[in-house]
């Protein structure tokens, strides 16, 4: 599902029109982002969370030549699946 056909199908199962509803997931987006980026743990209960996490530099190795590469150190997000979620699936 693209941004989006979730936007469209907000809109189709809510009593918002498609303005809002692409307002409302932009904003679920931006207000997850800056908690993200500031450290915080984003927890939907039943959905999952969203934990920023801190990769450290160190060195890769280039897989065509097997030279080895800086990696800088850099942020990332990792997602764990709420049991609600999970039960939904399974």
């Amino acid at each position: 599902m693209t941004k989006a056909e979730l936007i469209e199908e907000i809109a189709r199962r809510s009593s918002l029109n498609r303005a809002q509803a692409k307002e409302a997931v932009e904003t679920f987006v931006t207000c997850v982002t800056a908690s993200l980026k500031s450290g915080d743990e984003v927890r939907l209960v039943g959905f999952g969370s969203f934990q920023p996490v801190a990769r450290p530099a160190g060195v890769a190795r280039n897989p065509r030549t097997g030279a080895q590469v800086k990696k800088n150190a850099s942020k990332t997000v990792r997602f764990r699946i709420g049991e609600g979620l999970k039960n939904a699936l399974n």
